[in-house]
């Protein structure tokens, strides 16, 4: 049912950046409260190129609570969508508009429904923390609405809720998501190593390998792991905590090379614990296991790491290079093994599209005569097709109200998603 005529409408639209977990967060000690077996790091990636948009409205006139993904209504009824409003609506304040002299007291919000919809820019659940960046801007723009002060360590607290890493997506830059001690969780929140200028350097280039829905969700093949991977625990008790100090060290001192050995590490022995799963998951592809190689190969015949290699639950390799130069050489490299299947460039490369002009390539001529990589052995075999396309972006900055009307996903006089 849409609002009725005559009814009050209030909206607002939030964007949230994704993140991409540089220590892995793999397995939780509480199911209920997501709480974490380890404390984990993450790059908040620029949200131009992959963000969540979520518009929150809520009227009178809205018999039941609902909510669109991309366009398609899906149930509310989850146990971790109802957490997260619970949360946010037990915080909400008096809120008054006197433009349209709407008033609110705090304790009426939890009479009044809600009409969500939420759109990513980038594919859903295949391993690039679609659920992260949508529960944060769930909770963030929510929260907005509900007029709620509380600080961002709180709200990171009430994402968690939602999707373990969304509490990440709640800052920008560099983050880490504190385990916690506490059997209630209250001490289990994100908080900011460092902002995005902090290190603007680094460049990320996402190989999209597949779009598709992961066969194992995140949350069933972390249960898995938790009940029968003997590696998880020695990982979470024994290296993780060593892991995390030095690299919260490496991103303050900008130090790269220890950076890009930490990542790749940490990424590696993650889909290490996928395989002592029983049964054993498995996440990357042949095409994930030839971009590490091509990635080892460059890293090791230069004598220090050019690029860091990390990969979520999902086939996707992240790529981190650190600086625009060693970049567009990781591009040139990536697009002589991975061609495009068709001959339009311009799709096959989204993002920060200048990094092809700092690669030297405009047209698919340019990269047809591209020379072979010279620490690779076999330098003729091209995977043409194996990869999607590519993505390339920068650390990002955290969430942020959008206040332009015209960009909101819901109509504000029928209170239904635009276009539905």
């Amino acid at each position: 049912m849409a609002a009725t005529e005559g009814q009050w409408l209030l909206m607002a639209t939030g964007r949230t950046p994704t993140n991409i977990a540089v220590i892995k967060y793999w397995g939780k000690r509480d199911e209920a409260l997501i709480l974490p077996v380890n404390d984990s790091i993450s790059v908040t990636l620029d949200p131009d190129h992959l963000s969540a948009t979520t518009t929150v409205a809520v009227s009178p006139s809205f018999p039941s609570d609902r909510m669109w993904l991309n366009g398609k209504e899906i149930s509310l009824l989850g146990g971790r969508f109802q957490s997260c409003l619970r949360e946010i609506r037990k915080r909400a304040r008096d809120f008054e508009d006197e433009e349209k002299g709407v008033k609110i007291k705090k304790e009426d919000w939890g009479k009044l429904h809600v009409h969500i919809a939420s759109y990513n820019n980038f594919p859903t659940a295949a391993g690039l923390a679609s659920s992260a960046a949508g529960l944060a801007c769930f909770v963030f723009t929510l929260g907005k609405l509900m007029n709620v002060k509380e600080d961002y360590g709180e709200l990171s607290s009430i994402a968690r809720q939602g999707s373990g890493s969304a509490c990440r997506s709640i800052y920008g830059g560099f983050v880490k998501w504190c385990m916690g001690e506490k059997d209630d969780g209250s001490d289990s929140i994100a908080v900011q190593l460092a902002d995005e200028t902090h290190w603007n350097d680094l460049v990320i280039i996402i190989a999209v390998v597949s779009s598709k829905q992961k066969e194992t969700s995140s949350t069933s093949g972390m249960r898995d792991s938790v009940e029968t991977s003997p590696l998880l625990q020695y990982r979470a008790q024994t290296v993780v905590p060593s892991r995390v100090l030095k690299m919260e060290e490496a991103i303050k001192n900008r130090d790269f090379e220890s950076f890009a050995k930490l990542t790749c590490a940490d990424s590696n022995q993650f889909h290490a614990v996928c395989l002592d799963t029983s049964p054993p998951i498995f996440y990357m592809n042949d095409t994930s296991h030839r971009i590490i190689s091509l990635v080892e190969k460059w890293n090791h015949s230069e004598g220090t790491p050019q690029v860091a290699y990390t990969f979520d639950a999902g086939p996707n390799a992240v790529l981190i290079a650190q600086n625009r130069k060693t970049a567009a050489h990781l591009l040139q490299k990536l697009l002589y093994y991975f061609p495009p299947q068709d001959k339009d460039l311009s799709s096959y490369l989204v993002g920060d599209k200048s990094i092809l002009g700092d690669a030297g390539v405009h047209s698919m001529e340019d990269v047809e005569a591209l020379p072979p990589p010279p620490e690779m052995k076999v330098p003729d075999l091209k995977f043409k097709g194996d990869v999607s396309y590519f993505i390339c972006s920068r650390l990002g900055a955290g969430p942020k109200v959008i206040a332009d009307e015209s960009q909101a996903l819901i109509d504000s006089v029928t209170g239904l998603p635009k276009g539905v």
